[in-house]
Parts: C-alpha cells; sequence; structure tokens
C-alpha cells in the first residue's frame, strides 16, 4: 500500500502515515531510526546489523520522495541514508511492537540502553558509510 498523507509530527516525534482506506500509522523516530534499511544499519549481509543505540532525542529534519516507491528521510543525527520503500513502511507498521521488543531485548543482551551513545560498545561502523 501507499501512504496517501505522510505527517510529520515534531514535538511528539512521530511520522503518521494514512492510507485511502482510512487505516493511520503512526511510527515514532527513534524507532525509524533504529530500524533503518540503510547498510549503515542493517550491514552488507546476515549478522552485520550495527545496534543503534542514543536516538531517543532523533528527529526527522527533511523527507524525500524517491520515484513512486519510497521516501527518504534524513534524521538530525546526520543518519540520512535509508530508502523506506512503501512495502518495508507497511512491513514496520504492520510489525512496529514485535520489531521494538526485538531491539529493546537486543540493548539489553548487549548491556547498553536507548540513551548510550553511539560509539560505545554497540556503535561500530561497517567502515564504507
Amino acid at each position: 500500500m501507499i501512504p496517501t498523507n505522510i505527517v510529520v509530527h515534531q514535538q511528539s516525534k512521530v511520522l503518521e502515515l494514512g492510507y485511502e482506506n482510512g487505516t493511520v500509522f503512526r511510527l515514532p523516530f527513534e524507532f525509524l531510526r533504529v530500524v533503518s534499511p540503510s547498510a549503515e544499519v542493517q550491514g552488507h549481509g546476515p549478522g552485520q546489523e550495527t545496534l543503534q543505540t542514543g536516538k531517543r532525542e532523533v528527529l526527522i529534519a527533511n523527507i524525500e520522495p524517491v520515484g513512486h516507491y519510497a521516501i527518504k528521510p534524513s534524521f538530525s543525527d546526520g543518519h540520512e541514508s535509508g530508502l523506506y520503500s512503501w512495502d518495508y513502511l507497511q512491513f514496520l507498521c504492520e510489525n512496529h511492537e514485535p520489531l521494538w521488543k526485538e531491539h529493546l531485548d537486543k540493548l539489553a543482551a548487549a548491556g547498553l540502553d536507548r540513551d548510550t551513545p553511539m560509539g560505545g560498545a554497540g556503535g561500530k561502523s561497517c567502515g564504507t558509510h
């Protein structure tokens, strides 16, 4: 599904996606940032993901359309390489709660929390971005 309405709510830090059937989803900026589809976050293959921390206060500074298939948000921490396809956004909307729980569980397993600055134990980089 392609959203018919996209609203950036800076104060509440959520991206609102409205669809033709009347369905509305609200995805927190922090969530969108930590599940970015970019190679910087997801890695270049299985097991190469970089656990994202310190993103609680991240904002979306800008959103650009990418063709007719995606959006490219620019986040306040400088991250702007994730292309969020309509299919990926729908997946995030439908799976927000379990994906968020999975992220929090990974943080706990690594001895980190949402506010740990990147560059600490979980802040490695692939070195190419």
